[in-house]
């Protein structure tokens, strides 16, 4: 059972932070310019509910690897 559990967080972690990928050429990606100044937006909408399931699986991900480890 434990093992289903981990296995679910895991694979909606994945999902969740790939889904949070802009829309950018391969190049920035790498460290080059993205062709324009990068501006800073506060977090809105599908991008705020992404930001926290992405820190609450993070905490459920971490949390099941310490409970794994310990018992």
């Amino acid at each position: 059972m434990f093992q289903l559990f981990f296995t679910v967080i895991s694979v909606l972690l994945i999902v969740v932070v790939l889904l949070q990928q802009k829309s950018s050429s391969l190049g920035s990606m790498m460290g080059g310019d993205s062709g324009g100044e990068e501006m800073v937006q506060t977090r809105r909408g599908a991008d705020k509910f992404l930001y926290r399931a992405t820190l609450v699986l993070a905490f459920l991900f971490a949390g099941a690897g310490i409970y794994a480890m310990v018992f």
